[in-house]
């Protein structure tokens, strides 16, 4: 009994809560379906709102692509209209232009035909007077015929005789026109190569005489001549003013210097160094200063030899230095001091056959070229250089003009500077002074003189300067100025068709008239 309570009990709890999940269910259900129909009716709302938002952004896009199109609808028909109005104004201007045209083609067509007009009258004119002329003529010959006596053939030679005379003439003042022309145009052509030449040639020549090589016993001594972060070498360069070139050449050491005082105190100072072995600063600085004093004696000595041997005892000691300084100097391989002393005995030689003082022109010949000792260190070239030296030492006026004008236009009142002149090329133009065989000197004069006296009317030609100038003698009487113009520029123009020669050679043509009478 208790058990089927328990059972109903049980079955009526079980139905209860079966009624309450139900119940609990429905509301649920209920409340779900509500919150569905809100979230519904939220959703709804905002599509509307959405649409309606949409469908305003939609009509201001249009409105804007009216407005865009619009514009750009206005632009194009203002650009059309602008360049329409740019045509017209172009068409208007082609069309003034072409009236204006067609205005000077009407008036160009009337000053044709107006010239047209004046020319066929001037034809007629000149017909005519062509007509008058060839009368004339005829009357003129006819006239001449009787006066002179001479038949048509003679005068005829005898006309172009008298013209081929006149073209000559001529041809000598055209030529002279010329040359004057062409030598102005060859100074600048001239002036061109010579500066490419110097900078062709400049390093060769500038590296053969302006080092010297020193021989080395090993190649451990350039080491030792550079010392310690190259002091030995800055200071050698520093005490002789030269510069020391190492490099990979072996057994020999390179000095280089343009004074070649300082470069022969340095060759010798260095080769004592390495022969000593002791190289440093100090050792450096005493050696290169005994070197120094013995360079300076011996030049001292060497200008006093020179003066001695033109027997000259009254120069000033700083000249005479300088003259040993000539020592070291060679121009065109020719020792400058052995040069000067040829030319001071040439000039006393040649002062002696005129009857002038020997010892004051050998003076002028011995101190002529003493401004090439410090021309490398002063501005200016060796004659103005050389003529200071002598102001300021108290030379006469005959030995400062002879430096000084030696290479210059010569003045016929200083005979002195002339006689020192002669005796320079003299001494330049000897041969085997400046390495040049006796036999090609003899050779090149002959050809030379060979070839000028191969012309009509001259008379004697010497070849001078070593062959650098010509002289060519001419006859008065059969040739003119102008022909002997031209005979000069044949020359020249033969020269340098047949003769093989360097540099240049200058041809002076000599025309003079001589009137001797012996009185008895």
């Amino acid at each position: 009994m208790v058990n089927l309570e328990l059972v109903f009990v049980a079955l009526i709890a079980a139905l209860f809560a079966v009624l309450a999940t139900y119940l609990a269910i429905r509301f649920w259900d209920s409340r779900c379906q509500s919150d569905s129909l809100h979230r519904a009716k939220e959703i709804l709302r905002r599509a509307e709102m959405d649409a309606e938002n949409k469908i305003r952004e939609a009509e201001i896009e249009i409105k804007a692509a009216a407005i865009s199109a619009k514009e750009e609808n206005e632009a194009e028909f203002r650009k059309a209209r602008q360049e329409l109005h740019e045509r017209e104004r172009l068409l208007d201007k082609r069309q003034d232009t072409l009236d204006k045209q067609a205005e000077e083609y009407r008036r160009q067509e009337k000053q044709i035909e107006s010239n047209r007009r004046k020319l066929a009258e001037r034809i007629v004119d000149t017909n005519r007077r062509n007509e008058e002329l060839a009368k004339l003529i005829d009357k003129e010959r006819v006239v001449l015929h009787e006066f002179s006596g001479l038949n048509r053939d003679e005068a005829t030679q005898r006309l172009i005789a008298m013209l081929n005379s006149e073209l000559v003439e001529e041809t000598g003042s055209v030529i002279l026109q010329h040359e004057k022309k062409v030598k102005e145009r060859c100074e600048a052509i001239t002036r061109n190569i010579l500066l490419a030449s110097m900078q062709r040639y400049a390093a060769s020549q500038t590296a053969e005489s302006t080092v010297s090589t020193i021989d080395i016993p090993n190649d451990d001594m350039k080491g030792r001549i550079i010392g310690r972060e190259g002091r030995n070498i800055r200071s050698f360069e520093k005490t002789t003013g030269v510069d020391i070139i190492i490099d990979d050449t072996p057994g020999v050491v390179i000095v280089s210097g343009f004074d070649p005082i300082r470069r022969e105190i340095a060759k010798l100072a260095l080769g004592r160094l390495i022969a000593d072995g002791r190289i440093h600063p100090a050792r450096i600085e005493e050696i290169v200063e005994e070197t120094g004093k013995e360079i300076q004696t011996y030049v001292k000595r060497v200008g006093v030899e020179a003066c001695q041997e033109v027997d000259l005892f009254d120069i000033d000691d700083r000249i005479v230095n300088l003259l040993g300084r000539l020592n070291y100097r060679t121009s065109y391989s020719q020792n400058v001091l052995r040069h000067s002393v040829e030319v001071a005995f040439l000039s006393g030689m040649i002062a002696v056959e005129l009857g002038l003082d020997e010892k004051l022109a050998r003076r002028c010949g011995l101190l002529h070229d003493v401004g090439k000792a410090a021309d490398h260190e002063i501005e200016g070239g060796h004659p103005k250089i050389g003529a200071d030296f002598l102001r300021r030492y108290g030379e006469s006026t005959e030995v400062i003009q002879a430096a000084f004008g030696h290479h210059a236009d010569l003045r016929l009142d200083d005979p002195y500077t002339i006689i020192v002149a002669a005796a320079d090329a003299c001494s330049a133009a000897r041969p085997g002074a400046r390495r040049e065989s006796l036999e090609n000197y003899v050779k090149r004069m002959e050809e030379l003189e060979t070839i000028a006296n191969g012309f009509v009317g001259v008379e004697q030609s010497y070849a001078v300067q070593a062959g650098r100038e010509l002289r060519v003698m001419i006859n008065s009487t059969q040739v003119t100025d102008e022909s002997a113009a031209k005979i000069c520029r044949d020359i020249t123009k033969t020269l340098v068709e047949k003769f093989q020669f360097p540099g240049e050679i200058k041809v002076t043509v000599i025309r003079e008239s001589r009137f001797v009478e012996i009185a008895k």
